[in-house]
């Protein structure tokens, strides 16, 4: 499921689609398909340490104050400061550039 606001999960959508399309190519084509698709993925690992490992499982946080979030965003009642967003894209340019 992606998160509509993160898009967390969108990579697994993108993946399934492109293993259906390999699927859907003619079978003298599949073994060609799969080369690239197989040649093309990384076999990355993340080892978190314990300490991460812990934090993660012993986060805490305001379900309360998620859910009324949540909600507001759902119903476009969530107020959006424009001058911090624009601070924050103009801090996110200066990062980028160097500066």
């Amino acid at each position: 499921m992606t998160d509509p606001i993160s898009n967390l999960g969108r990579t697994a959508t993108q993946l399934s689609t492109n293993s259906e399309k390999i699927k859907s190519q003619k079978p003298d084509d599949s073994a060609a398909g799969l080369d690239k698709v197989n040649s093309s993925q990384n076999n990355d690992e993340l080892i978190l340490s314990e300490a991460a490992e812990s934090s993660l499982a012993n986060a805490e946080f305001d379900t309360e104050k998620v859910a009324r979030i949540k909600e507001a965003i759902k119903e476009g009642n969530y107020p959006i400061d424009a001058v911090k967003v624009a601070e924050s894209f103009a801090s996110l340019e200066r990062m980028i550039s160097g500066n």
